[in-house]
């Protein structure tokens, strides 16, 4: 494909912007924080799906009959007819509450509702985010192993900072937009990343072999290089994010409310990892390969003024 402006030259701009998400990001976490369910967060989550629109206040009263205080609970309302109720307590409820439970649902809603309660203890809770944590830095770790080895470390450094750049920006949403993080958000982050990498690394195979043709003595043939090289995969990387971002979109609104964060996080983290494979990636490793070729060429000079 032939160029339609250049990438590389106008990459200042794109790494200026991922910079100011970056410290928006950062003010989101320092103000809001996370919303985090009951895999990472002691206490019991319940969700009743109704027949028609919920009624916050009598789901409230229901509550309260049983005795489950409401201090600290959140009501969230989902579903497409928002006929959903997610209610979560900061207190693991009792068997004796959950068994009063659908009794109450007769008395309040005149019939037993389709409903699940997750309980998670403190304990629990806490190994649970550990693992999390585990799982997302050990793909990280390997994933810089594999492309320092298939590649070369520069290539390495510069996918894993387009990798967090991806993770970071869908954590700043659901920070921002109060969605709940739960093991399927995890499951979606796992996701993204190796959707993010595959895309940069077929663009980093790209680079390599044009590589193999031209051998650049200097910075600006070396951007040149890399330019021709991001517009020669751009059809296959577009192609690629749009049919999965199909998929995902149709996933959010027809796939049920249980995997709703899961899609929402799929999305924002496809579309991000589309951008950071192609103005992201790239451009690092050009600023790292440059700086080489600089080095190496007052090397040379410093021999030549010697002789």
């Amino acid at each position: 494909m032939k160029p339609k402006f250049d990438i590389i030259r106008l990459s200042k701009w794109f790494l200026l912007l991922s910079s100011a998400i970056t410290v928006a990001g950062i003010v989101v976490f320092a103000i809001f924080g996370f919303n985090l369910g009951t895999d990472f967060k002691a206490g019991s989550r319940v969700q009743i799906s109704f027949s028609q629109p919920v009624n916050q206040e009598k789901v409230e009263q229901m509550f309260q009959s049983i005795g489950v205080p409401m201090r600290d609970t959140t009501i969230t309302v989902a579903g497409t007819r928002q006929n959903v109720a997610v209610v979560r307590f900061p207190e693991v409820l009792t068997s004796a509450q959950q068994n009063k439970l659908d009794g109450a649902e007769k008395a309040y809603f005149g019939k037993d509702l389709p409903d699940s309660v997750q309980t998670v203890d403190p304990f629990v809770a806490t190994q649970t985010a550990h693992k999390a944590v585990y799982a997302v830095l050990i793909a990280a770790a390997f994933i810089v192993i594999y492309i320092a080895i298939r590649f070369e470390f520069r290539f390495a450094i510069a996918g894993i900072i387009a990798l967090l750049h991806d993770v970071f920006i869908v954590l700043a949403a659901f920070a921002l937009l109060r969605r709940e993080v739960d093991l399927t958000f995890i499951a979606a982050v796992l996701t993204i990343v190796g959707y993010s990498i595959n895309d940069t690394i077929v663009i980093f195979d790209r680079i390599r072999e044009n590589l193999k043709i031209v051998k650049p003595k200097d910075v600006e043939t070396l951007k040149q290089l890399v330019n021709r090289s991001l517009w020669q995969t751009m059809s296959r990387s577009i192609n690629t994010v749009v049919t999965v971002l199909i998929a995902a979109v149709i996933l959010y609104f027809f796939g049920g409310v249980s995997i709703r964060n899961f899609t929402f996080a799929l999305i924002i983290g496809l579309v991000s990892g589309a951008y950071s494979s192609i103005f992201i990636a790239s451009p690092l490793w050009v600023l790292m390969r440059g700086r080489s070729l600089k080095r190496g060429k007052r090397k040379e000079t410093a021999k030549t003024e010697l002789v």
